[in-house]
C-alpha cells in the first residue's frame, strides 16, 4: 500500500519517523513525531532591546509582545531609565520567545565599553538598538562591537510619529513621506559615517506598529533568521497586517502533518473509541493554539479594541466562525465534525476498517490521517478567516491600531 505520510513530512522529519515505523512499528513513529511538536515549539528565541535610556525599549518590548504598557505583565516605562537589571520579558502565548530588556547602555552601571560582557552577549540571537532621536555614540561603539563578533543587529529610529507631528508643525510644505525618507537616510548616512556597514535603519512608532517601517522589519527579521529560528519568531510576531496573518497561517498549515501522523498512529491500536478519544483533544489543543497566534483570544481582542478605540463586541461581531466561541469543548469540535459528510465518512471508515484482518490497521491509519489533516485544515482556515475580519473592522474604524 502507497504510504499515506511520505508526501507530507518534510525531508528532514521524514527519515526518522519512517525508520521509526518500519523498523519498530506505529508507536515508535508516533513517538518521533510528537518528538518533532515538542522540539519545535520550545525552539529559543532571545532578542536583545538596547539603546541608550529614555529611548523607548520598554515601550517596544511590550508592543512586540502585543501586550498595553498598563498591563500587569509589561516592561515597566517613563521617562527615565526604568531598567536597570537585563530583564526577560517571554512572549505571553510563546514563551520560548523571549525580548530581554537591556539597560541603558552608556550608565554608570552599564559602560559602553564592558556593556555586551555585562548584558551576557552569548544569549542572544540579535539586537535591536533603539534611539529616540538619532544614534549616538554609544549607539555605534555597540553596533561594530556586535559586528565584529558576528551577530546580527538591527536600528530603530522609535517615535517616529513624535517626529512627524514634530516636523509638520515646523515646515510649511510638510510632506510626511519625504520627511521619513530624510530620517531614514540622515541615519544611514550618520551610522555609516561613523564605520558601521550597510546599516539596516528601521522608522518605528511602536503605539502604531502597522504604520511606517515595522512590517518591513518583520520581513527581515524573518528573511535572516535561521530556518529552525524563523518558524518561532513569525508565530510570535504581533498581528499588525494582512500579510503576517497568511504567513503564521502558512506556519501552522506546515505542522499539521505531524498531529496527522500522531493521529495515524494511534489509530493502529485495535481498541474502539481510542482513536476519536485523543483526537478530539489534538483538534482542541490546535484550535486554542490558532487563536492564541492570530491574536483572537479575549487578552488580545480586549487589547486591540483598546488600541483601535472600538469596544470588543465591534470586533467579535465580525467573527463568522463556530470557532469564535469563547470556550473551545469536544461538544463544539464534534457538532462542527459531524456537519461534513465527508468527515463523518472518513472516521467511520477508520473505525470499521480497523478489525480487517491483514490490511485493517493501514487503511485505519490512512483514514486517521486524512481525517485529522483535513479537520485541523478546515479549522486553521475558519480561525485566520475570522482574524482577517477582525484586523479588517479594526483598521476601517481607527487606522491608529
Amino acid at each position: 500500500m502507497e504510504d499515506p505520510f511520505g508526501s507530507f513530512l518534510d525531508m528532514d522529519a521524514a527519515e526518522e519517523i519512517k525508520q521509526a515505523l518500519q523498523n519498530s512499528g506505529a508507536a515508535a513513529g508516533v513517538e518521533k513525531a510528537q518528538e518533532y511538536l515538542e522540539k519545535q515549539n520550545k525552539i529559543p528565541l532571545n532578542i536583545g532591546i538596547t539603546g541608550e535610556s529614555g529611548s523607548g525599549k520598554s515601550t517596544f518590548v511590550n508592543a512586540f509582545r502585543g501586550i498595553d504598557n498598563r498591563d500587569e505583565r509589561a516592561a515597566p516605562t517613563g521617562c527615565v531609565e526604568t531598567t536597570s537589571e537585563v530583564t526577560p520579558y517571554p512572549h505571553p502565548n510563546y514563551p520560548n520567545v523571549t525580548l530581554w530588556d537591556l539597560p541603558g547602555i552608556g550608565t554608570v552601571k552599564f559602560p559602553a565599553d564592558k556593556y555586551l560582557q555585562h548584558v551576557g552577549f552569548e544569549r542572544f540571537d540579535f539586537f535591536i538598538i533603539i534611539s529616540a532621536d538619532r544614534f549616538r555614540e554609544n549607539d555605534v561603539k555597540l553596533a561594530l562591537e556586535i559586528q565584529r563578533m558576528g551577530k546580527k543587529f538591527y536600528f530603530v529610529r522609535s517615535k517616529i510619529d513624535h517626529n512627524l507631528h514634530d516636523a509638520e508643525r515646523s515646515q510649511r510644505d510638510f510632506n510626511a513621506e519625504r520627511t521619513l525618507e530624510q530620517i531614514k537616510e540622515n541615519c544611514i548616512q550618520g551610522l555609516q559615517n561613523q564605520g558601521v556597514k550597510a546599516p539596516q535603519v528601521f522608522l518605528v512608532s511602536s503605539f502604531e506598529l502597522q504604520l511606517y517601517d515595522f512590517p518591513a522589519l518583520q520581513d527581515t527579521l524573518e528573511k535572516e533568521l535561521p530556518a529552525h529560528k524563523r518558524h518561532a519568531l513569525l508565530l510570535a510576531m504581533p498581528t499588525i497586517s494582512h500579510a503576517i496573518i497568511e504567513k503564521k497561517k502558512q506556519a501552522l498549515q506546515s505542522k499539521i502533518k505531524y498531529y496527522a501522523l500522531w493521529s495515524a498512529g494511534v489509530a493502529a491500536v485495535p481498541l474502539p473509541g481510542l482513536s476519536v478519544a485523543v483526537d478530539i483533544p489534538i483538534l482542541i489543543i490546535n484550535i486554542i493554539r490558532y487563536k492564541l497566534t492570530f491574536g483572537l483570544d479575549d487578552k488580545s481582542l480586549q487589547n486591540l479594541a483598546l488600541r483601535a478605540g472600538v469596544t470588543l463586541d465591534d470586533l467579535t461581531a465580525v467573527m463568522k466562525s463556530p470557532l469564535a466561541a469563547k470556550e473551545i469543548t469536544k461538544e463544539l469540535v464534534v457538532n462542527i465534525l459531524s456537519m461534513s459528510l465527508s468527515q463523518g465518512a472518513l472516521m467511520a471508515g477508520e473505525e470499521g476498517s480497523r478489525f480487517i484482518p491483514l490490511f485493517g490497521i493501514p487503511v485505519a491509519m490512512a483514514f486517521s490521517f486524512t481525517s485529522t489533516y483535513r479537520a485541523l485544515s478546515t479549522f486553521l482556515d475558519m480561525v485566520a478567516e475570522d482574524a482577517q475580519n477582525v484586523l479588517t473592522r479594526a483598521l476601517g474604524l481607527n487606522t491608529s491600531v
